[in-house]
């Protein structure tokens, strides 16, 4: 659940400065969508804290031909059948309502490749926007049925974040970017992200799992604590 990073911080925090919490995760995995809210509501906790939240991609699905494919193509292929989906889809549900979120899985008709859609999140840190553009991607797919494998859709979601729609449009239809963001996706798991959403926090924990926003406000506020505190940091690290 919670763990040392493979790659702790080394040095101490000023006070003041904001507290990194690195988000490895997919536009269409439920749980990130469950667990980027949980993290919204841990931070909103500790109002005291000033973080800084980079999303990094990976792909849940990576054997998904580019184009995606069909939802019941792609449930049979998972789960042995459709049906074979509805009772986590239930629980899915459920878990994504008491977070205030809307789940229409009924509404899922395509299973998209999500390649595009990091290059947009990729994209969109260029104006500080990488959240915005991230909610974005998962509003349309899991709550409104979005392909995001539709250039049109793309290109309307990246412009609703404020980036400039045609020059995305000549992007998509480009490889720009086609090799870094696979690189960094592929780098999360040659470091042993093998789940997601996997929260890298001030560089020092790792939270495997769309935890409870309790259990998330806490690893936050220890993790400053110990990037504040280069004795209380030093301990930590020897308890790994």
């Amino acid at each position: 659940m919670v763990r040392m990073s493979q790659i702790p911080a080394t040095d101490p925090s000023p006070d003041n400065a904001p507290l990194t919490i690195d988000v490895v995760s997919d536009v269409v995995c439920p749980w990130c969508f469950i667990g980027k809210r949980r993290l919204e509501k841990a931070i909103a906790s500790v109002p005291e804290i000033t973080v800084d939240v980079r999303y990094h991609p990976y792909f849940l699905n990576d054997w998904i031909p580019r184009q995606g494919l069909p939802r019941a193509e792609y449930l049979t292929a998972k789960f042995g059948s459709v049906a074979g989906y509805k009772d986590i889809a239930k629980r899915v549900g459920a878990a994504a309502a008491a977070e205030g979120l809307d789940y229409a899985v009924d509404r899922l008709t395509w299973q998209p490749n999500t390649l595009d859609s990091h290059r947009l999140i990729h994209w969109a840190r260029e104006i500080d926007a990488a959240p915005a553009m991230k909610q974005r991607l998962m509003d349309l797919y899991f709550t409104q049925g979005a392909n995001l494998n539709d250039a049109d859709v793309l290109v309307q979601a990246a412009a609703d974040c404020g980036l400039a729609a045609d020059a995305i449009r000549k992007r998509l239809a480009s490889d720009t970017d086609i090799d870094t963001v696979t690189a960094e996706a592929e780098q999360a798991k040659a470091a042993g992200v093998q789940g997601v959403p996997h929260f890298i926090i001030g560089g020092l924990f790792a939270v495997s799992g769309a935890q409870p926003p309790e259990l998330l406000s806490q690893v936050i506020a220890r993790a400053k604590l110990a990037l504040t505190d280069p004795e209380k940091m030093r301990e930590l690290l020897e308890m790994q």
